[in-house]
């Protein structure tokens, strides 16, 4: 276990209630700490009441802007939790300063902002990684492992991925993903983030030939997608569906079809167990129910891959790891791609080249 000064050391941007979600994550790993917070929406009292409360240590430091986060020789890397209209300012600021990049989805709010901020971290030799949490579950390496195995699931054929929640008028018409100035892709840069990344996993990260939105989309008054489906399509007739909506019940499932199995998953986003997750998959006559259990939540399973990755290049010269980079660019393709075709009247949307 990491201790001291083997720990990476994580600056927090904002006191949102997801960056409660994400200090419960760095409290459980054991190669990172949180070191500071950025208060410039609450008084310096009420900080370190959200800090106190949020199990940091009492040597972490509270600051009045970003500005002087960023210049704290004592972290290491920043947690993003801002809204996605300040990513490329602030994330190129910090790696500018050295710092590392744990940023929430959607990473911009479009690809040429991504490639402003990963532009930024290659420069500076930083480690990138978008905060998509699911991706970091054992049970998502175990998906693959059946996704990719030619004798139970075979070639694919379709997947679709969902994930809505009904959220209350409060949300509607005030959280930051309705409002075009802050994060102004909606729904689709929110819950589509993760329907769109799970099909690019079940199709081994292979970006589509087209994508199309599909009919009824919903938007609100300031023109902000609320709702949301669209079509990928592939070669050798490979077909993807995704729907995202704010306005439909709790939903978060997979389902992948190959030639010779079927994978389902109930919960994808957010393990209905926080240290237990399952799914099922069915190939011939043989169905299988499969458990995986962790030793620590999803969340907590991210920061300690992005921390020691980030070790890695601290503590041993390695250069940044480029995974995460290339499916998170992927994954914002396609979110635009969507938006594109939503805007043009679902005209299908051609992605070579890009």
């Amino acid at each position: 276990m990491a201790t001291g000064d083997n720990q990476i050391r994580i600056g927090l941007l904002s006191s949102s209630n997801i960056v409660r979600k994400v200090s419960r994550a760095i409290n459980l790993a054991p190669n990172a700490t949180i070191t500071a917070i950025a208060s410039i929406s609450i008084s310096i009292e009420e900080a370190r009441s959200f800090a106190k409360s949020n199990g940091f240590s009492p040597t972490a430091k509270i600051h009045c802007s970003y500005e002087s986060l960023l210049e704290d020789p004592e972290v290491d890397a920043v947690y993003f939790p801002i809204p996605a209209s300040l990513h490329v300012e602030w994330a190129v600021r910090a790696a500018g300063k050295g710092k590392h990049v744990l940023i929430d989805k959607p990473v911009g709010l479009n690809v040429s902002e991504f490639d402003q901020i990963v532009e930024a971290c290659e420069a500076n030799g930083i480690q990138f990684m978008d905060g998509t949490q699911w991706m970091h579950n054992p049970r998502t390496a175990k998906i693959q492992e059946f996704l990719t195995d030619p004798v139970r699931f075979g070639q694919l054929k379709t997947v679709h991925s969902c994930f809505s929640f009904a959220a209350n008028e409060n949300f509607l018409k005030n959280d930051i993903r309705v409002k075009p100035g802050l994060d102004g892709l909606g729904a689709l840069g929110d819950a589509g983030w993760y329907t769109i990344q799970s099909t690019l996993l079940a199709n081994n990260f292979k970006l589509p030939k087209t994508v199309t939105a599909l009919p009824g989309p919903v938007l609100n008054d300031a023109g902000i997608v609320l709702s949301c489906g669209a079509l990928l399509e592939w070669e050798k007739e490979i077909t993807a569906t995704i729907y995202c909506s704010f306005l439909a019940n709790l939903t978060m499932e997979i389902t992948a079809i190959g030639t010779k199995g079927t994978l389902r998953v109930h919960d994808f986003v957010i393990p209905f167990q926080e240290t237990e997750a399952s799914f099922s998959t069915s190939s011939k006559d043989c169905f299988s129910e499969h458990k995986v259990v962790t030793e620590f939540i999803q969340e907590a399973c991210m920061v300690i891959e992005f921390a020691r990755l980030v070790g890695e290049i601290k503590n041993r010269g390695a250069k940044p790891d480029g995974f995460w980079v290339s499916i998170s660019r992927k994954t914002q393709l396609l979110v635009d791609a969507v938006k594109e075709s939503i805007d043009n009247n679902l005209e299908p949307v051609f992605l070579s080249g890009r």
